[in-house]
């Protein structure tokens, strides 16, 4: 963050300040345990919790200052709305940042792994600040703009939105350079109510774009590429049709990682992703199309991404269990995103030489749509030709499965009962967990893993007998 006294900081969020002045130099945190020294406290009220609980703690781990609704014995700033004020300072210190570029991206897929691409890209550049995780919220954007300083050249922004008008709102306060919509899917459109809606939501990051800022869009959905209506500046366009200003072509699958040749208007390169699931290969097209916009050449982008790691935990990880893999998908679902992850699961079990196991839990947010659209799901596994239906607390997902069926399908009332058929699992097998993040499917991949690990150690013991 750049250097302001609290002082100022008063100044532009219209609040009293308590104390003497001091100069704060690190960005806020609303977590007491992650104060920084010379940062802000955020005094946040939740429905469980209330942070000016916490102030005391927060200054014991460097915090300086902190933003109050109510007076404390600390040094204080108090003002009518926490929030207001925190966005109220972000956008100042926007305005103060002239040569930062920011780069904001929304979708309903695909987020946080083309954001963590992209600042593997960004960063063999110039100093990248990006969200950790999925840090996407009206919270997350302004605390990851404050993290910026006069060194930092881009930073990177996830937008998620809850409703209309969000977008429009985290843009407004975070002007962004590039606005980017990867796609627009079914995620979420319980809370908006149909895929129009989702895609109005999604679409103000366009329409809210200056016009010498550069929007990308992905050609994934008829939605999205629609959106280049909404801007009178440079549009950029990524997919895997020729008509895509970014694309992708000579596609191939090796143990589950996608390897393609990257076309851009520079010329023509060849990437090997070292994350797995052919749907990352729309997601390190988009990567590449901010990057192209933001002057990296194409030789830096297909090297950065053939090198790229994940940063963000339970997303298509690859876990190599004794001759059985297991992929960690659990952080979230959707029908798109268990659509790919599924079509990846046939892909490994059909180089492995051993059968796939899909342990699914439930997709929310989908509306009156659920109940359909866990069907489609089930019947999208029976014709991938997955051996193992796995749905634990979600029996739609057989709805539509006829029992002659040649998938097997498990119906599992809890996890503990799913767990019992690692107990049915062989050399070569190939498992993938996911579930929406509600349903902390992160307990499934651990559980399976130790169930393996202890399979594995009986094993042992009976063969030294």
């Amino acid at each position: 963050m750049i250097a302001l006294k609290a002082s100022q900081i008063a100044q532009i969020v219209g609040g009293e300040l308590i104390g003497g002045d001091v100069t704060v130099t690190a960005a806020p945190a609303f977590d007491s345990s992650q104060a920084s020294p010379g940062s802000i406290f955020l005094a946040l009220r939740g429905e469980k919790t209330d942070g000016h609980k916490f102030i005391e703690d927060a200054f014991t781990h460097g915090a300086v200052l902190a933003l109050v609704t109510v007076a404390s014995p600390q040094r204080c700033i108090v003002v009518p709305d926490v929030l207001t004020a925190l966005n109220k300072l972000a956008a100042h210190v926007r305005s103060e940042l002239k040569e930062l570029q920011v780069i904001a991206l929304t979708g309903s897929q695909g987020k946080t792994t083309t954001k963590d691409l992209l600042q593997h890209i960004l960063e063999s550049v110039g100093k990248t600040v990006a969200p950790i995780g999925n840090f996407n919220n009206e919270l997350g954007t302004p605390i990851t703009l404050l993290q910026c300083d006069e060194e930092t050249k881009f930073c990177i922004l996830e937008m998620g939105a809850r409703h209309i008008g969000d977008i429009a709102l985290l843009c407004e306060m975070a002007k962004p350079n590039i606005g980017m919509v990867l796609r627009v899917g079914t995620a979420h459109i319980g809370e908006f109510g149909s895929a129009e809606a989702v895609a109005q939501a999604k679409s103000e990051m366009i329409s809210s774009l200056a016009p010498d800022a550069i929007a990308i869009l992905g050609q994934y959905d008829t939605f999205t590429p629609k959106m280049k209506m909404l801007h009178n500046g440079e549009v950029i366009s990524f997919g895997e049709t020729t008509a895509a200003d970014i694309r992708a072509t000579d596609i191939e699958i090796r143990e589950g990682r996608p390897h393609f040749d990257l076309v851009t208007p520079a010329g023509r390169a060849a990437v090997g992703l070292r994350i797995v699931g052919i749907h990352q290969v729309a997601n390190a097209l988009a990567a590449a199309a901010a990057a192209t916009a933001l002057g990296a050449s194409i030789d830096q982008i297909a090297g950065a991404l053939s090198t790229a790691e994940l940063h963000s935990k339970w997303r298509m990880e690859i876990h190599e269990l004794r001759n059985i893999v297991l992929i960690n998908d659990a952080y979230n679902s959707s029908p798109e995103s268990a659509e790919a992850a599924l079509r990846t699961l046939v892909l490994f079990a059909q180089e492995r030489g051993g059968q796939s196991w899909a342990f699914l839990g439930k997709m929310h947010e989908l509306g009156e749509s659920s109940a359909d659209r866990h069907a489609d799901i089930g019947t999208l596994a029976s014709e991938l030709g997955i051996d193992h239906l796995v749905c634990i607390g979600a029996p739609e997902y057989s709805a539509n499965l006829a029992k002659s069926n040649a998938m097997a399908i498990h119906l599992c009332a809890n996890k503990e009962a799913a767990l019992q058929l690692t107990q049915e699992m062989r050399a070569g097998d190939v498992v993938l967990a996911k579930a929406s993040r509600a349903e902390k499917f992160e307990e499934i991949a651990q559980g399976i893993q130790s169930q393996i690990a202890l399979l594995i150690a009986e094993n042992k013991e009976e063969g030294e007998r």
